[in-house]
């Protein structure tokens, strides 16, 4: 599980949004439960979730365009955050930014690599700011300015 943690500097209100894949085991550390996929991961029980948040997950075309070799991680990162400025983002946002304030939140989906996933790219928008998420880490920009 990956964490990130923000305040206001002076120690006292700390968030924490960590990032963990939902067939994972569950921990008491975990806090607020969010489910981040379009779709109800096969196996998994709704108790194993707080919240559900499908339009917070990537929507369907642009997640079978990336496991499909169709698009990149830079074009799949581009787009998957472009989608989290739409109206339709906004009130789930709204609501891990509240439980975030209240305890530590943990943003859940299924997919197996983490660096490669919108799970990381959402707490990355969360802490950092939509501007600085754009120059999430993980996105590899092609050689000769492009």
């Amino acid at each position: 599980m990956r964490e990130a943690q923000e305040g206001d500097g002076d120690g006292d209100d700390r968030e924490v949004i960590a990032a963990k894949r939902i067939y994972d085991p569950p921990s008491e550390s975990e806090g607020t439960r969010v489910l981040i996929m379009r779709l109800w991961p096969r196996g998994i029980r709704k108790s194993r979730v707080d919240m559900w948040l499908k339009e917070l997950g990537p929507v369907l075309p642009l997640l079978r365009a990336f496991r499909g070799g169709r698009i990149g991680w830079a074009g799949y990162t581009r787009r998957y955050l472009a989608g989290l400025e739409r109206p339709e983002a906004q009130a789930p946002l709204a609501e891990v930014r509240a439980a975030a304030k209240i305890g530590t939140v943990t943003l859940f989906c299924g997919c197996l690599d983490e660096t490669r996933c919108h799970r990381s790219l959402l707490r990355a928008y969360l802490v950092d700011g939509p501007k600085r998420s754009r120059r999430h880490p993980s996105v590899r920009r092609p050689r000769g300015g492009q």
